[in-house]
């Protein structure tokens, strides 16, 4: 797995942070306020720290809105939307940004798992097309 942490131009403010596997990708553009995930996530446990980590900072930043992209997501398994879990808590507990979800009517785990993340918060809006 590699992470790194880039700007993409050396005057900008712009940060944008990137982990990428053989399997997935995270992204996270700061001046979109957008993570996108693409891939599958097989992972376990622990080893959904880095992303966890990464959708936290991302929340860090305080944008009115943030934008989490999994339309390109084939597979998250049980600890993924674990994680998932955890970050919508996360944001419900510091109130700082309205999030918004993107998913896929293309993989047809996403409209089922991803509504379950309105439960833990409310205003969470819910894109699937």
């Amino acid at each position: 797995m590699r992470r790194t942490l880039s700007h993409s131009n050396p005057h900008a403010k712009t940060l944008l942070m990137d982990i990428t596997h053989q399997d997935y990708q995270v992204q996270y553009d700061e001046a979109a306020a957008t993570v996108r995930c693409s891939g599958s996530f097989r992972l376990h446990g622990d080893e959904y720290k880095p992303v966890l980590d990464l959708l936290t900072q991302a929340a860090d930043a305080r944008p009115a809105t943030l934008t989490l992209d999994l339309r390109e997501l084939q597979f998250l398994n049980s600890s993924g939307i674990n994680t998932l879990s955890k970050f919508v808590l996360q944001v419900r507990k510091h109130g700082a940004s309205q999030v918004l979800v993107q998913g896929s009517t293309r993989f047809p785990w996403q409209e089922k798992s991803l509504k379950n993340l309105q439960r833990l918060l409310p205003a969470l809006r819910l894109d699937i097309v």
